[in-house]
């Protein structure tokens, strides 16, 4: 096995990537051609970012998603996960499959778990433990029919890759600028569209410091602005900095204090010194905050394939939270009518920008819409060049009732013509939830009727089921025919969910 990071592992990992054309021309379109896919739900992110999230070692969970690719009848399921996950929640993804036999399903998913609830990454866990992956190797059967799929791609992942010898349906890591704050912003510059006044590239918060100056001098009445670690994650790796309001240029000695002294970082568990270290550690971005009236958040996701076509995939509208708005709560499917084709060419511009440089699989565009008298207007403000919050709900919906999202009328159609809209989360909190455990929920979902009614092509699916009892914590994703209808069985959920806790 060649050494992580050396000349030959780069090799090794390239030659596995080049199989990816023909495997998606031949085994992926065909849904009974035998196959085997190799899911790493772990997230390869800073571990001071992860921290802060409540439950994260569940997170894992919520790509259990893709266990309804099992309703693909020749398909066999490789589930890696940092800890065993519960038979209880096993069993209640299999019973949402459609037009095939849980047992069925059953006998092509493989479970393996490191038993390692560390904050080291799932993927790090695997590397070094060559028995397990000796394990994973035997159950992949053919090589030459299998891919990766991860949650997010880094140099560990590649070692990954070669060491289970397949392709990773993912980014390059070493493309992985283009997925940053700085990179975005390089990216939307070249595709021509809308982003806010900022500086990218930077590397600490005295550069910070120069660019806010420069800010300020090009926009006197400047207020706000936002600073952005390279790397962050849902927001938490924002800070807001209020600037004076009487406009004007300002001494970079004022900015140096008001950066000292006035910055909030997004993060509940974070203060100014602790994010200085971090932008410091991963360098990060400065952009003008953006101001508006019922401004909105919406976001694309699409796909890059590996014969280089650039599929939309979805639009969302992000549902924000935090001290100032910038943490992702969860989200509405689709995004607004009033806007969403607006952003459909956006994304895949920037889309083309991305193929060029190299890139494959999922990605997404982060906008803020701001309503103008001239009609909406829109910001390009982030790319994800991962599977994200939005990602795995949809990846539900879709594998729940075989849909697609058409781009021409920014609605998904089920294959009866039926529309579907979902309102979905994965931060449904409630202390209340610790006194129950994934068999009460069960027994409540069967009780309640609040189970995804396969008939009706309707209701609730849940997630995160193991962050019930320690964190009274879950996801939710309510699907229904209209975003409203979505909206309001959310709530009907969630209010009979905080009842029952409390008896």
């Amino acid at each position: 096995m060649p050494a992580p990071g050396s000349p030959a592992e780069r090799a090794e990992f390239e030659r596995l990537q080049a199989r990816l054309p023909q495997l998606f021309d031949e085994i992926f379109r065909d849904q009974l051609t035998p196959r085997t896919v190799v899911v790493v739900p772990g997230l390869s992110l800073d571990p001071d970012v992860l921290g802060k999230i409540d439950g994260v070692q569940h997170y894992e969970e919520r790509m259990l998603s893709m266990l309804m690719l099992l309703r693909l009848p020749n398909l066999r399921l490789l589930f890696l996960s940092s800890e065993p996950i519960s038979g209880v929640t096993i069993d209640y993804y299999l019973h949402l499959l459609g037009g095939v036999p849980p047992m069925h399903a059953r006998k092509r998913l493989f479970l393996f778990s490191p038993h390692d609830g560390s904050p080291q990454s799932l993927t790090r866990k695997l590397l070094s433990r060559p028995r397990l992956l000796a394990r994973v190797r035997a159950a992949i059967e053919n090589p030459a029919t299998a891919h990766l799929s991860v949650f997010n791609s880094t140099c560990d992942e590649v070692s990954l890759a070669v060491a289970l010898g397949i392709p990773m349906y993912a980014c390059d890591p070493e493309l992985g600028y283009w997925g940053g704050k700085s990179g975005s912003r390089r990216a939307f510059r070249e595709a021509g569209i809308s982003l806010p006044p900022g500086a990218e590239d930077l590397r600490d918060l005295e550069d910070a410091a120069e660019a806010i100056a420069v800010l300020r001098s090009q926009i006197p009445d400047l207020r706000r602005v936002v600073l952005k670690i390279d790397q962050g994650f849902s927001g938490d790796g924002n800070a807001l900095l209020n600037l004076p309001q009487a406009p004007g240029k300002l001494p970079l000695s004022t900015i140096r204090q008001l950066l000292q002294s006035q910055l909030q970082p997004e993060a509940n568990d974070t203060d100014a010194c602790q994010f200085a270290q971090l932008y410091q550690r991963q360098g990060g971005i400065v952009e003008a905050w953006i101001e508006g009236k019922g401004k909105r958040t919406p976001s694309v996701q699409a796909r890059i394939n590996p014969l280089g076509g650039i599929e939309l995939i979805s639009s969302h509208e992000q549902l924000m939270g935090g001290r100032s708005g910038q943490v992702f709560l969860g989200s509405q499917f689709p995004a607004s009518a009033e806007y969403a084709r607006q952003l459909h060419p956006l994304a895949v511009r920037v889309g083309e920008v991305l193929r060029e440089r190299g890139v494959i699989g999922r990605f997404s565009v982060d906008f803020i819409s701001v309503p103008t008298a001239d009609g909406w207007q829109h910001h390009a403000i982030e790319i994800n060049l991962r599977k994200g919050g939005t990602t795995l709900p949809y990846q539900m919906l879709q594998f729940l009732t075989d849909g697609n999202y058409c781009a021409e009328t920014a609605q998904f159609i089920t294959p009866s013509g039926l529309v579907r809209c979902y309102h979905a989360t994965d931060n449904l909190v409630n202390p209340d939830y610790r006194r129950l455990i994934p068999h009460d929920l069960v027994d409540l979902i069967v009780q309640h009727r609040l189970h995804f009614d396969q008939t009706r092509q309707r209701g609730a699916v849940f997630s995160l089921i193991g962050a019930l009892s320690r964190y009274g914590k879950l996801g939710l994703v309510s699907i229904d025919e209209t975003p409203q209808a979505a909206t309001a069985q959310f709530e009907q959920v969630r209010a009979l969910l905080d009842h029952q806790a409390r008896l």
